[in-house]
């Protein structure tokens, strides 16, 4: 068995590429700023937020003395097109063929046998069941079926897919439009008596990212806080 240097240990993901979308804020920021942490060079994808993009970008690369961790790439990911060109930019910047972590491309685009991982967001929504959220929920469903679909297309490939299905999480986007008294009645179900942080969902994806979670495939992982 191969012995695990300080480096590897302490930096789990070190020079591995990641494409994370919708990174220029809130849980994708997070994410973005974990695995970060963690030695992974980032890619961060934006649609219209340019500015929050660049201020994450010199986050990033301020922690580093040399070269640059990571890099902004606007793209929108319902374009197929714009998806392709996100991964060609992520591509031109790495100058490798990396373990990229998204799900739309990566299946094409992974090293097989390099251990890759391919990281969907979903919805504990989807669990949830709760009325007039039918859309946005049947939407996030569809996601998860596709992770467990593809985890299986890419039987022998070394790649794994999960999905990560977050509660409510104290952002934003969750605060907008929201009155303190619903607010307080969200953080009323939940067991742990609090709305999730960001930190609580990039660690887990933290997690499915390194080597750690080669067994962990095919699966949705909600992290609430036993909300659902």
């Amino acid at each position: 068995m191969a012995t695990q240097t300080s480096s590897s240990s302490s930096l789990p993901l070190l020079d591995r590429v990641a494409i994370v979308t919708g990174a220029s804020r809130g849980i994708g920021r997070g994410i973005a700023l974990h695995l970060a942490s963690l030695g992974a060079r980032l890619v961060i994808n934006y649609t219209s937020n340019s500015t929050q993009a660049d201020l994450l970008v010199s986050e990033i690369n301020a922690t580093s003395a040399s070269a640059a961790r990571a890099v902004a790439v606007r793209a929108d990911v319902s374009d197929p097109d714009q998806v392709k060109l996100l991964f060609d930019s992520a591509e031109k910047f790495v100058n490798t063929r990396g373990a990229f972590l998204c799900l739309r491309e990566a299946a094409n685009r992974l090293k097989r046998g390099g251990g890759g991982r391919i990281i969907s967001i979903s919805t504990s929504l989807v669990g949830a069941l709760r009325p007039g959220y039918g859309g946005y929920t049947a939407s996030k469903a569809a996601v998860e079926t596709m992770i467990k679909i593809l985890a299986k297309e890419l039987k022998g490939t070394g790649i794994t897919a999960n999905c990560v299905a977050p509660g409510p999480i104290a952002t934003e986007l969750f605060f907008s439009g929201k009155s303190e008294g619903v607010i307080q009645k969200i953080v009323d179900e939940c067991p742990m008596g609090r709305l999730g942080e960001v930190k609580d969902v990039a660690s887990v994806v933290g997690f499915l990212a390194g080597d750690g979670s080669e067994w962990v495939n095919g699966q949705v992982i909600r992290a609430n806080g036993g909300f659902v």
